[in-house]
């Protein structure tokens, strides 16, 4: 039974299983974006994209076995306790398992997002990655995510329509990828402060995007001149709705984490401060994800998103979603 118990914890560690819980976030704000309720279907699409997650934590650990061996040797693989083939059959039945759910929940309007997004997660771990491309197709494969809960909440609506309302979300959470990743290329070695710099403008950027309707709400909700005699009732019409509130708590709880772990890298760009940041940036696209929710309409599903973010953090603890 001991033994059990290790080969299912270095398993967890292969597939960085915590970071997991930053995956269903993708699929919710798609399907409050495209106007739908969540529905069994919306369900079955987050398990495929957690299964599509783990795969590529998996087959990123059997592709970089040989730099790993060098730079993070206490990994599973390099260190021995995963066989290298046994990464990759983790690999592939992930993936299968993953567009089986797809196919299963969401039919072909979730296979038309999850077979392009499998195919960059392959694409990036075996040969993307060490390119110029590789931040883009890894962003690329976060913004499909969204689209495929676009796509399988809304199985009546149009495919166009149901791509046109995910577009939004889906760029704003493929550009908070893109940041993640320049970061990522310079995790052992460090970076030069601009790189931290820039990418936590476009974290501010991001999160200022994400929560545009609502600060514009939460500005015209406050007094128009200092010390204005209002009525009761003119009071209550200018108080921010729910959906404003919690779009705006989001994105600042999405800053409040990842900015501040961005900012101590440009302070002090060494390795393990990027490595951090990387880590916090991982998971704060929890809160980022419930701002775009929010601001879709559905500011209880967001306030899920927003209380699970503190326990994978706790569980960030354990094991490394890097």
């Amino acid at each position: 039974m001991k033994d059990r118990r290790a080969r299912l914890s270095d398993l967890a560690l292969l597939v960085r299983a915590p970071a997991a819980l930053s995956v269903p976030g993708d699929v919710l704000a798609g399907a409050a974006a495209a106007g739908d309720r969540l529905t069994i279907r919306t369900f079955g699409v987050m398990g495929s994209s957690v299964c599509l997650y783990w795969a590529g934590m998996a087959l990123n650990d059997y592709a970089d076995a040989t730099i790993d061996a060098v730079e993070r040797p206490e990994r599973p693989v390099p260190s021995g306790r995963v066989p290298r083939r046994t990464a990759l059959a983790v690999a592939g039945g992930l993936t299968a398992a993953g567009l089986g759910l797809a196919a299963v929940s969401g039919g072909r309007r979730s296979l038309l997002a999850a077979l392009p997004l499998t195919g960059l997660v392959w694409a990036y771990d075996l040969g993307l990655k060490a390119t110029p491309a590789g931040a883009a197709a890894m962003a690329g494969a976060r913004g499909l995510d969204v689209l495929t809960g676009a796509l399988a909440a809304s199985p009546g609506q149009p495919v166009g329509t149901a791509l046109r309302r995910g577009a939004g979300p889906a760029a704003l959470v493929g550009a908070h990828t893109y940041t993640l990743m320049a970061l990522s290329r310079h995790e052992i070695q460090g970076a030069p402060a601009r790189l931290p710099a820039a990418t936590l403008a476009a974290s501010t950027a991001t999160a200022l995007a994400a929560a545009a309707p609502a600060l514009r709400e939460v500005a015209r909700s406050a007094p128009r001149l200092a010390g204005e005699r209002q009525s009761p009732a003119a009071r209550s019409t200018q108080r921010p709705t729910p959906r404003a509130l919690v779009t705006a708590g989001a994105a600042l709880a999405y800053l409040g984490t990842y900015g501040t772990a961005q900012l101590k890298a440009v302070r002090k760009p060494s390795g393990d401060n990027v490595r951090r940041a990387v880590g916090a940036g991982i998971l704060s696209l929890m809160p980022l994800q419930a701002a775009l929710t929010a601001r879709a309409g559905a500011p209880v599903a967001a306030t899920v998103l927003g209380v699970a973010h503190p326990l994978a953090r706790r569980l960030a603890r354990r094991i490394s979603p890097t």
